[in-house]
């Protein structure tokens, strides 16, 4: 195989971006890594661990470390279930762009 020229990655990478496969990724762990962010800064707010949120959520707290990194996209219920342990409105919907 041959080896690809730093300007031949670089052109490569920048159509790879461009395909709307990459674009849903992309906004996926974006939002993933958004909400992630936003259930930390709410548990630490409060003076809690993981552990701790984790069984006021009835989760593992391996669970609540990767759901904080952004680390896959969160079911409706997960959501849920951490608005509820976070004493917390859960709220999902849509607005313009």
């Amino acid at each position: 195989m041959a080896k690809m020229t730093q300007e031949e990655f670089d052109r490569h990478s920048a159509e790879v971006r461009e395909t709307p496969e990459y674009q849903a990724a992309y906004r996926a762990a974006k939002l993933a890594y958004e909400l992630g962010k936003q259930v930390r800064e709410v548990r630490e707010a409060r003076g809690w661990t993981q552990a701790e949120l984790a069984t006021r959520a009835g989760m593992k707290q391996n669970a609540i470390s990767r759901f904080e990194a952004g680390d896959g996209i969160p079911t409706l219920q997960t959501l849920d279930r951490l608005a509820a342990a976070l004493d917390a409105h859960l709220t999902v919907g849509f607005e313009a762009a």
